[in-house]
């Protein structure tokens, strides 16, 4: 049953993790429903180390453009290269992250705070989606560093399990001045860093906890996380540029609602 559960883990991580619907929050969710402990190994490893895969499916899909963007950018100038903008926005990232994170872990074992960062999230992701959708015609390489350095601090609300970190950078750079198309590749391509930081930090943290055993199924889950991340990367990209949020909406909505029917029905 454990490697079954490592399974279902690494599709949900896949499934939810470029969605704007929280895949900490569904992973927080799946572990409660499936009765793992999520304070324990190597689930609570799993919960972040399982986004190496969906990293590298990122750094597939746009292995291209990240290669061109990187070694053969169309500007000369340093501040207009991506590597620049991530840093700008991984700035504040790293230091609210420090300050605040450990403040907000313990919300992860509260199902009620996650359903309610779930709906709170739908409203603010509505207005935003039609406030603020451009339509005009627009390329990463306009983001400028101080929408970078913005994204990189609104990104940090989703230490809020339940948020979203890529919905709340999608939105934020929506709410910024971007098309959906380049807010998504944009948190896309801060998810490398900002995701990988994450992963190595709890690796680290957790070493010794590993053992032959669960580092194996520690391994499936993050090969799992790869396989469906990668499906859904592209398919996420290629709705953005054509339709709204609205069913991302709609199902966080339905989500929160039905974790807190639960929470109060069961007590």
């Amino acid at each position: 049953m454990d490697l079954v559960n490592a399974i279902i883990l690494g599709i949900v991580e896949g499934l939810t993790e470029f969605l704007p619907v929280s895949s900490t929050g569904h992973m927080i969710l799946v572990e409660h429903w499936l009765g793992l402990d999520g304070e324990t190994p190597p689930w609570n490893i799993l919960l972040w180390v399982s986004q190496f895969g969906a990293i590298l499916a990122v750094v597939l899909y746009f292995w291209r453009d990240l290669w061109r963007r990187t070694f053969h950018p169309r500007y000369r100038f340093w501040p207009d290269h991506i590597g620049t903008k991530l840093v700008a926005a991984m700035i504040p990232t790293v230091v609210l992250a420090l300050l605040f994170k450990p403040l907000l872990d313990p919300l992860e074992t509260m199902p009620v705070a996650v359903a309610a960062a779930l709906i709170v999230g739908a409203g603010a992701m509505e207005f935003i989606d039609r406030r603020f959708r451009r339509t005009a015609r627009q390329e990463l390489e306009n983001v400028s560093l101080v929408q970078a350095f913005w994204i990189g601090v609104i990104q940090c609300i989703s230490m809020w399990p339940g948020v979203s970190r890529s919905g709340a950078s999608i939105m934020g750079g929506m709410a910024l001045g971007l098309t959906p198309r380049v807010a998504t590749e944009f948190s896309f391509y801060l998810a490398i860093p900002t995701m990988l930081a994450a992963a190595v930090k709890t690796l680290w943290k957790h070493r010794d906890e590993l053992t032959a055993a669960n580092a194996g199924l520690v391994l499936v889950g993050t090969a799992v996380a790869f396989v469906v991340a990668l499906g859904v990367v592209a398919t996420f990209m290629s709705y953005v540029r054509r339709y709204r949020f609205t069913p991302f909406v709609l199902y966080r909505v339905a989500l929160g609602g039905a974790v807190l029917i639960h929470y109060f029905t069961a007590r």
